[in-house]
């Protein structure tokens, strides 16, 4: 009776027709923050239909108010009864191509060579986020069905096509069809390995909550030989505020702002200083050297489990070449909110506000235009059985212990099926910090591929055997 190394043989022999099929889906490009592309976003969603479809699952493509979901199901044959059920999750959709000069490739015709260093890559766009990570799955479960005639247990998958596009319609999704796509637990796949050779599961998520600050000054934009000095300008008011968010040790003035904010457990802090990474290591591929968070903080804490508030745009005055001498009659930035622990976004959002206001002279005013409600963070509990599971196969495929790292970025969807499904996800990714995502010339390195698929193989495994 064929096992797990039979399976994991299968993936093995049969890893040039799975990359086959992951650059053929890279060929589609579903853009999906572009109407242009809303055909071929349907396009990606009717393949991935196809494939599942030809792996003996139920599938089928669900119409949003935007792009289509992809929902099917997998009833196993001949596994453990009390194997869990889990859903899959991954997004086809991919990130817009600009600026396309600094391709090095077309970025859908995929492009495989290697590396200076001899490691074997593909490039494209969403090579790696997320068309290359859902793939790992999805031939896992082909490698189980083709070996074994079926999965050892029951799985449902839910691709959307608008997580690059803020997911409007995911939320209203999962509420119409809770009880459809309720599991005992989800797997996601949108996150990184420590390193080439080190597997890691994410246990961290910041959340994050977005606001528009404008500030209106004079009626109309001013001369500033003729008023500069008398008039007040918008962007001094502005400038100051923001400069006042920070204090001299990188924390944030913003009072009550760190409330629900806890210290990091002594096994995780012991954990993450393990891996050595200082800043200056951190920082010098992108050409910086010291950290900018709070002092007394490692780099590894600054990003993965301390909060952080920072200006993401600016926009105000003449910004064309050569000068306009202009006091501007208004001036606006955009600030996003990484949070933590149980800060609440609502809350964060309102002392965030009566900040900006307790600064605003009385001869200007100021709006606010937010961009969503926010979300909170989240932390998944170490001693979860359902992780301990995925922790022992990917030790016995790399030979080591997967580092339980943080993630510095926000996964909404965490928060959704965790609210909505009830049920807690197991983030598991096998990308890499130079794959490049959302920037020009992503890849995916072939090797980051293959042990995705054999990893997923091992874990759907040993999740069969609980």
């Amino acid at each position: 009776m064929a096992g797990l190394s039979d399976v994991l043989s299968s993936a093995d022999d049969n890893i040039e027709q799975s990359i086959k099929r992951w650059l053929d889906l890279l060929t589609i490009p579903s853009i999906s923050t572009d109407p242009a592309y809303k055909k071929d976003c349907r396009k990606a969603a009717q393949w991935l239909v196809k494939e599942l479809k030809s792996l003996g699952f139920k599938a089928s493509l669900r119409t949003t108010p935007g792009h289509p979901m992809v929902v099917a199901h997998y009833r196993q044959k001949n596994g453990a009864k009390n194997a869990p059920h889990v859903l899959f999750y991954g997004h086809y959709d991919v990130q817009p191509i600009d600026p396309i000069e600094n391709w090095n490739s077309p970025p859908f015709k995929p492009v495989r060579k290697n590396s200076d260093a001899g490691v074997e890559m593909v490039y494209a766009r969403g090579a790696a986020d997320d068309k290359g990570q859902l793939m790992t799955f999805l031939e896992a479960s082909r490698a189980w069905i083709e070996t074994t005639g079926s999965l050892p247990l029951n799985v449902t998958v839910l691709f959307e096509g608008e997580e690059e596009s803020g997911s409007p319609s995911l939320n209203p999704f999962l509420k119409a069809n809770r009880e459809e796509l309720a599991c005992d637990v989800a797997l996601v796949c949108d996150t990184n390995m420590w390193d080439p050779r080190t597997p890691a599961i994410t246990t961290r998520l910041r959340g994050m909550v977005h606001d528009e600050v404008i500030i209106a000054g004079p009626s109309v934009d001013l001369h500033s030989g003729l008023y500069g000095g008398a008039a007040m300008n918008p962007i001094r008011v502005l400038t100051g505020i923001l400069g006042d968010m920070h204090d001299k040790r990188g924390r944030i003035a913003i009072p009550g702002f760190y409330d629900g904010v806890g210290e990091l457990p002594k096994p995780a802090r012991a954990q993450w200083d393990n891996l050595k990474m200082s800043a200056r290591k951190f920082l010098a591929p992108v050409g910086l050297k010291l950290a900018a968070g709070e002092t007394n903080r490692s780099v590894l804490e600054q990003i993965w489990s301390r909060p952080t508030a920072d200006v993401n745009g600016i926009i105000a005055g003449y910004t064309g070449k050569g000068t306009k001498t202009v006091i501007p009659s208004r001036a606006s930035a955009k600030i996003s909110f990484r949070l933590v622990g149980k800060q609440d976004p609502a809350k964060v959002l309102k002392n965030f506000r009566a900040f900006v206001k307790q600064r605003v002279p009385k001869d200007c005013k100021v709006t606010f235009s937010p961009h969503d409600n926010g979300s909170p963070a989240i932390e998944i509990a170490e001693n979860d059985p359902y992780l301990q599971t995925a922790a022992a196969a990917l030790k016995d495929e790399f030979g080591k212990a997967p580092v339980m790292m943080g993630c510095g970025g926000s996964i909404p969807i965490v928060s959704s099926f965790r609210t909505i499904l009830g049920m807690d996800s197991l983030l598991v990714g096998f990308g890499l910090n130079d794959d490049a995502i959302h920037s020009p010339n992503e890849k995916y390195n072939i090797s980051s591929y293959h042990c995705g698929i054999r990893s997923w193989a091992r874990i759907i495994g040993r999740l069969a055997q609980n």
